[in-house]
């Protein structure tokens, strides 16, 4: 596996972002893995971590999936999620996420997962991305930490 970069301001994965979940991503070139751990102020009810916040690490890792498997960043048109067990504050987690398709560079699909450390799926997300153009990737790739273009390039 090997460690995708990271940004600076992303709430996911931004490291100067105070409130953000400072994920890393890594990759085998078509799998794309992150532990999580969420936090006591991930919670939304009874020690529940918030299902919004579940659906926000499903979509940035699906969104890396897509990156992985085409070399183009995108953004959401589409998210579903589905919620199976509760995740809990201080449980280590799994994430993992590959793109599905890639529709002639229009839109991909991606598809994800999120494990416990028995292995036990606690949410499963589809989605639907459209690749930013090449003047919002420039733009994008300027809050980085590091080149992301070694990601990018085949």
């Amino acid at each position: 596996m090997r460690a995708l970069p990271h940004t600076h301001s992303c709430f996911v994965c931004g490291e100067s972002n105070p409130a953000g979940l400072n994920l890393r991503f890594e990759t085998d070139g078509r799998v794309v893995r992150a532990r999580f751990r969420p936090r006591a102020e991930h919670v939304g009810f009874r020690q529940v971590i918030h299902g919004g916040i579940i659906a926000t690490v499903l979509d940035e890792i699906m969104v890396w999936a897509c990156a992985v498997g085409t070399k183009r960043f995108a953004f959401c048109v589409e998210l579903n999620v589905r919620f199976v067990k509760p995740a809990r504050p201080g449980e280590e987690t799994v994430a993992s996420a590959e793109l599905v398709e890639n529709r002639r560079n229009k839109i991909f699909e991606a598809k994800a997962g999120l494990r416990n450390a028995a292995g036990e799926l606690l949410a499963s997300a589809t989605g639907k991305y459209l690749p930013l153009k090449d003047v919002e990737a420039a733009e994008m790739a300027r809050d980085f930490v590091g080149d992301p273009r070694p990601i990018l390039e085949p």
